[in-house]
Formats: structure tokens, sequence, C-alpha cells
């Protein structure tokens, strides 16, 4: 295995244990068969992909083989992320700006909807617009 391949599998596995608070034994272990991911985690997983590693999966481009251990999500997050620059380069960037953010208490990017950006405030449409 490369270095930048053991960097992102120690990325996940730090993944799995914050925020699914799941200790996976090795990198080959099968994550479905073995019951230690679930259909909600495996939402939950795909959300953290996208929020941590920068890239978007669409639906139709979701193969569960590639994501029965974390060699396999390493795969999948290195094939992704690839086209800029060094792959251990842009994991440490984003992971930087992940930590940064969660110290902070601040989520860039992430924003329910109907609310103003940092505040929370609930925004209500004009009485001309109802």
């Amino acid at each position: 295995m490369t270095d930048d391949a053991n960097t992102i599998i120690r990325r996940l596995g730090a993944l799995f244990v914050e925020s699914l608070h799941i200790e996976v034994p090795s990198a080959d272990t099968d994550l479905f068969e073995t019951g230690i991911l679930d259909s909600l985690q495996l939402v939950e997983l795909l959300v953290q992909l996208e929020q941590r590693f920068g890239f978007k999966i669409k639906i139709d481009d979701i193969d569960l083989d590639d994501l029965r251990t974390l060699a396999g999500i390493a795969g999948l997050v290195a094939a992704r992320t690839a086209g800029a620059g060094t792959q251990t380069a842009q994991l440490l960037s984003l992971e930087t700006r992940h930590a940064a953010a969660n110290q902070e208490g601040n989520h860039p990017g992430l924003r329910h909807r109907g609310t103003e950006p940092w505040t929370g405030e609930l925004q209500l449409p004009s009485r001309s617009a109802r």
C-alpha cells in the first residue's frame, strides 16, 4: 500500500471513530458482512466523505463494493481527489479546515434551509411574498 493510501485509511479510521463512533478492526474488515455499518450509518458515512474530502457522490455512482472496507473507501477517495495536486496535501488541507471549523463551532457551507448563515435566525417570507 502506498503512503497516500495509508494516510487516507488513517483519516477514514478517524472519521469512523469521530463521526460514527465505530472502531474498525482493520482496513480489510467487511463493514457490511460484520454488521459494523448499517444503512443509516452508511448515509452518514457518505455525508462525511463529501464534507471531509471535498467531493460529491451521486447516488447513481455508488457501488457498495467500494464501501465495504476502509481499503475500498480509500480507493474511492483517492480516485475522487486525485485531480488537484497530491492526495496527501489535499487531505491535510481539508482535515485542517474541518478541524478549525469544528473548534470554532462553524460549519462552512452547511446551512439549514430558511435560516440566515451563521446566525440561525429564521428567515420568514415578507407579507408581499405570501
